[in-house]
This record gives structure tokens, C-alpha cells and sequence, in this order.
């Protein structure tokens, strides 16, 4: 199953509307089958993984990351349909799909089949490879990444606007593969128009996975950019899973004190800088004990000369 999630998380970034589900077929203790959802929600998982094993799949046990779809599309037969009809013997599956449309339906149909389901397995590490699938249909929106550049002291830039660059070369490659694993990238109006930004992917093979593009502006569209006029806009972005919000102060302050952020990263590169420019205006809180108990700790690594440190917002129920 760890397989099965680090195929699906491949994938993130470019599935939406659809989950990035990971697929393994095993037959006598052997992988005979191999699947991530397709770009674009197509094909699933489950029918790449099956159409890798061929006739290998006849008695075979099939490890997926969420609960095989149950509901009719026009784009092919549901995956709890093919998989019976390809001789699978076992499913274990990590998660329910939260969708209605499937939810509960796709192990009921299994079962009704003769085929043997069992659940729950890794079922932590499948949520947070999906959390933003999970997050559209759970809360309505995408789950929203907060990435930060900082100074030691926090700082994002010099008083003159310059922050080119904070962080060397390894942190500046790890943003790049973070853009790889988003549907959309957001900035704010001063940022594009004081840096111009390109905020695409660079990284050697994945130069083809670079996100939409969006602004926080109230303003005048931009061509080649989407546009939110406030940070409640993401209700409706039915089609992002995951989006990176990268700047500025302000965009950054505005969607943290709407409570929108569910992860942060910061990037906090070994340099002091004194007076200059914060990351981040009035949030919200008027004392630091409405500031405890918000954020948990996450996983963090060093990236060269700098160093990241993940967040994650704690939310009741999560």
C-alpha cells in the first residue's frame, strides 16, 4: 500500500477534478500491475493498473489508495465494475471515497461480486497524498499551501522591495517541484506587478507540469491569469484540488486572517535582515493566547544552505 500512495502522490497536481489515486496488483507475492490516475481525472488508476497486469490480474489481490468509483461516467465503466470483470480476487482498499457518488457503494458492489475487500490500510499516509481532493469535497475548496521565503528574523525582503534571492538554489528547486504538485498557483497584484513573475515549473521533465495561474485582485484581469477577487473565491475553484498561494504580504495576511491556509511552508534561509519587510500584516488576533493551539508541526528537512519547516493548520475533526 505504501507503493499505491507514492504512485497516486506522483500524480498529484494534475488529476483534478478527480483524485490522484495509486494502484498495485500483487499475484504470488509478485507486483503484476501498475497505476496512477491519468492527467486530467483519466484513466484511473485501477484500470491502468489492471490493463498493466493483463492476464495476470485473474486471482490477484489489487492495492488501491481510495475506494473504487461506483458512479456511471460517460468517460468509462466504474472501476468497481472492471475490477471484478478482470478476475480480481481481493481489494484493499486505504480510504472511502468521501463522494457521494461512490461512497460506500464502490466496496458494496465489490462484495456483491465475490470479491473479498478489506479497509483502512495506510490510511493516514492515503489522506495526506489526496488532502486536497479530500478538502474540495469535504470543505467545499482546495486545500490552500501557504509557501513563505524568510529571513531568520522573518523578514521577506529589504526595506527597497529586494528579495532576490532569500534562499539558494535547493530551496528555490523544492518550490518548483511544490508548483508541480499544485492545479493552481495564486499571487497577489503587487507581487506581479513588481516581479513579474513566471510561476512555472523548471525543473528538468516536469517543465510540463506547471499550474494555472492566479491573481488576488479586485483590479483589471490579466491575460493568462485567473482572477479571485478575495480569498472566499476558492469555494468556487470546484476544479482545483490543491492550490499555492506564493505572495505577497498582503495576499499572504488576507487568506490567513480569512482561516483559509491549511499548510505551511517556510523556506528560512541563514541571513539577518534587520528593518526590512515582514511576511505578514494583522491577522486577526489580538492575544497571544488565541495564536496557541492553531498550528501543528509537520515534517521539516534541510535543503542545502536553507531550511523548511512545514505547518499544518489543526483543525477540529482532522
Amino acid at each position: 500500500m505504501r507503493e499505491a500512495v507514492r504512485l497516486g502522490d506522483s500524480a498529484r497536481g494534475r488529476t483534478a477534478p478527480n483524485p490522484n489515486v495509486g494502484c498495485l496488483i500483487v499475484k504470488d507475492g509478485e507486483i503484476v500491475g501498475r497505476g496512477a490516475t491519468g492527467d486530467g481525472g483519466r484513466p484511473h488508476a485501477e484500470a491502468v493498473a489492471i490493463a498493466d497486469a493483463g492476464d495476470n490480474a485473474r486471482g490477484a489481490t489489487l492495492y488501491v489508495t481510495l475506494e473504487p468509483c461506483a458512479h456511471a461516467s460517460e468517460r468509462g465503466p466504474t472501476c468497481s465494475t472492471l475490477i471484478p470483470a478482470a478476475g480480481i480476487a481481493r481489494v484493499v482498499a486505504a480510504m472511502r471515497d468521501p463522494d457521494p457518488r461512490t461512497a460506500g457503494k464502490g466496496f458494496a458492489a465489490l462484495r456483491s461480486a465475490g470479491v473479498d475487500v478489506r479497509t483502512g490500510v495506510a490510511n493516514r499516509a492515503a489522506r495526506v497524498s489526496m488532502a486536497g481532493y479530500l478538502s474540495r469535497i469535504e470543505r467545499g475548496r482546495p486545500r490552500i499551501t501557504l509557501k513563505l521565503a524568510l529571513s531568520i528574523d522573518g523578514k521577506i525582503a529589504l526595506p527597497s522591495g529586494e528579495s532576490k534571492w532569500i534562499t539558494g538554489e535547493d530551496a528555490r528547486a523544492h518550490v518548483h517541484l511544490e508548483r508541480a504538485h499544485s492545479d493552481m498557483i495564486l499571487v497577489g497584484r503587487g507581487t506581479y506587478l513588481a516581479d513579474a513573475p513566471r510561476l512555472d515549473v523548471r525543473l528538468p521533465g516536469l517543465e510540463g507540469h506547471s499550474p494555472r495561474r492566479a491573481l488576488l485582485t479586485r483590479g483589471e484581469a490579466v491575460a493568462g491569469w485567473e482572477t479571485l477577487s478575495s480569498p472566499q473565491d476558492v469555494y468556487r475553484l470546484h476544479d482545483v484540488n490543491d492550490l499555492l498561494v506564493e505572495g505577497g504580504s498582503a495576499t499572504a495576511t488576507a487568506f490567513l486572517a480569512a482561516d483559509l491556509v491549511d499548510r505551511i511552508l517556510i523556506y528560512r534561509a541563514p541571513i539577518l535582515v534587520g528593518e526590512g519587510k515582514s511576511s505578514l500584516g494583522y491577522i486577526g488576533l489580538d492575544a497571544i493566547a488565541d495564536a496557541h493551539g492553531r498550528w501543528r508541526i509537520g515534517s521539516g528537512a534541510h535543503l542545502g544552505i536553507d531550511r523548511l519547516e512545514v505547518y499544518e493548520r489543526d483543525r477540529e475533526g482532522d
